[in-house]
């Protein structure tokens, strides 16, 4: 059953195509992060909130929007973006929402835009020293920085305040991410890996974990050490830890994590963490890391958190020692929690 009918283009399967090939990679796309979208006459097909990318090509993960409404609603004040159909489910809810991102989306003129959580883009987007060499390793590009605001409107709106000046082919968003746009797929793809290699930094060398002090640790079986690697350099390599436990650096490690990872000393009991917690009445933190040897996560972690902790190690080991970092502030921590749009997106990467 659907609300209104709306056939779905052949030029669609363009982009389910790249999006796979985008949602697949961890160095760009994390989970149910990012989106893409296509726009077509007066439609904008734009992801689903929730979805992931490297579903593309075997879900339906694309709403048809309405882009001139979406833009009126934009001018409106108005987050809710103007679905034209949706499949809905058996108790009469819509089955999907359009992005939380549509608007932004909607903003840029291209007929293809890519907003993906690229590990050297958040690097970069997390610093606050990094103005005059984005200027030169970006030199040629139609580009331009944005300083933090929150998904959603309040980001649209700084956009639209942009583009009235210039429409940039690149948006490199502060402590967020990167958007490219362009007239089709592979050009807009072309030009995201263009990107990313002129902001390619290397990553620090890290410790190996120490497994065996995990496991014992994670004796009961509520916690148990990472899965992957990746993760565990986090806590085995100073800098990362200092990183990892001083704030929050991007919108998606609060929504699937929580705030700032917390430090744990080996030589206390998790039993009585729990209980100070539960005293407290708050869950336990998703991950917890243990300097000098390695991390730890909730056995109920979602695929999706443990990705976004995958993806915070491998930004932080970007950042050089010296760089001057960028947190978000406490309300902008809380706002994400808050935000029903997040809350909903929780749920639906969950029941994935």
């Amino acid at each position: 059953m659907v609300t209104t009918v709306i056939e779905t283009p052949i030029a669609l399967a363009e982009l389910k195509r790249l999006s796979r090939r985008i949602g697949s990679d961890i160095r760009l796309v994390q989970g149910p992060g990012g989106n893409t979208s296509l726009k077509i006459d007066d439609v904008l097909w734009v992801k689903a909130s929730g979805a992931w990318l490297a579903d593309a090509a075997d879900k339906d993960i694309f709403v048809p929007v309405d882009l001139p409404g979406a833009r009126r609603a934009l001018a409106d004040g108005l987050e809710k973006m103007p679905v034209i159909s949706l499949p809905v489910a058996p108790d009469g809810a819509p089955a999907l929402r359009a992005s939380i991102e549509t608007s932004l989306h909607a903003l840029l003129p291209q007929s293809v835009v890519l907003h993906v959580h690229a590990v050297n883009s958040i690097a970069w987007a997390a610093r606050m020293d990094a103005k005059d060499e984005l200027a030169q390793r970006l030199r040629g590009l139609v580009y331009a920085t944005l300083p933090y605001h929150r998904p959603g409107l309040p980001l649209s709106r700084a956009v639209a305040a942009l583009i009235a000046r210039q429409v940039p082919d690149v948006l490199i968003l502060g402590n967020h991410g990167l958007v490219v746009a362009a007239r089709d797929c592979e050009s807009g793809e072309a030009l995201m890996h263009e990107v990313e290699r002129r902001l390619e930094l290397p990553a620090r060398t890290a410790p190996a974990p120490d497994l065996a002090r995990l496991c014992a640790l994670c004796a009961d079986g509520a916690y148990r050490p990472a899965s992957e690697a990746v993760c565990h350099r986090l806590a085995t390599e100073p800098r990362s830890l200092e990183l990892a436990t001083t704030g929050s650096l991007y919108p998606d490690h609060v929504v699937f994590l929580g705030p700032a990872l917390a430090a744990f000393s080996a030589g206390r009991s998790l039993t009585e963490l729990r209980r100070e917690f539960g005293e407290r009445g708050i869950a336990m933190p998703m991950a917890l890391l243990i300097p000098g040897a390695g991390a730890i996560v909730r056995a109920d972690i979602l695929p999706a958190a443990e990705a976004m902790l995958q993806c915070l190690a491998l930004v932080v080991e970007r950042i050089p020692p010296q760089a001057r970092v960028s947190y978000l502030p406490a309300e902008e921590e809380q706002a994400l929690l808050d935000w029903d749009a997040e809350r909903y997106r929780r749920q639906v990467t969950a029941a994935r």
